[in-house]
């Protein structure tokens, strides 16, 4: 199955900064996806590996019902650099009401050493031009299990605040961790 090209809840479906940009979600990353995201299991919500199989149901009959959708409760992009992709994420929890949306973001394992900073950065300046100027979203947050502390910086010095620390919320290898949330607001 390929996918629509556009999400019918925006009207701009290409954003991009310098070399990267996003476009909506693309069938064919679907499989790097699911390599990058088992990878990085410890930090996701997710409690199990992705098969194939899996990637491909959650696609067909997920992903691909998000594009004809007036208000998904997601809008998920590939994230490129010069055409290639190297990441995925978007909105998540899109609450229409309440104008507000996590942002989700998971970029390519053996980038994240040298380029953890950069790719992160560049993702949400240009998931804000998504999130506030085209669909007039007064808040997107982040929700981090506590165990990336190199992400807390990134989120401040590109004016995220920490909002909440949600003490011992997740039970992770044995034990309860917190989870940071920090969030960037519109008026």
């Amino acid at each position: 199955m390929e996918f629509k090209k556009e999400y019918k809840a925006i009207k701009k479906q290409v954003y991009s900064l310098g070399d990267y940009s996003i476009v909506p979600i693309r069938m064919e990353d679907r499989y790097l996806i699911l390599q990058w995201r088992n990878e990085q299991i410890y930090h996701l919500r997710q409690n199990k590996p992705l098969t194939k199989e899996d990637q491909d149901f959650y696609f067909n009959n997920i992903i691909s019902k998000l594009f004809d959708n007036d208000n998904p409760d997601q809008l998920l992009f590939s994230f490129l650099e010069r055409g290639i992709c190297i990441g995925y994420g978007g909105l998540v929890h899109i609450n229409w009401v309440d104008q507000h949306a996590e942002i989700s973001f998971v970029m390519d394992t053996s980038l994240e050493k040298d380029f953890f900073t950069l790719h992160w950065t560049t993702f949400l300046k240009i998931i804000e031009l998504v999130a506030f100027e085209e669909m007039r979203l007064h808040k997107i947050f982040t929700y981090a299990f506590d165990l990336r502390p190199k992400i807390y910086p990134i989120l401040e010095s590109n004016c995220y605040n920490r909002e909440a620390i949600l003490k011992d919320h997740v039970f992770f290898q044995g034990g309860f961790i917190d989870v940071y949330i920090h969030s960037k607001i519109i008026v």
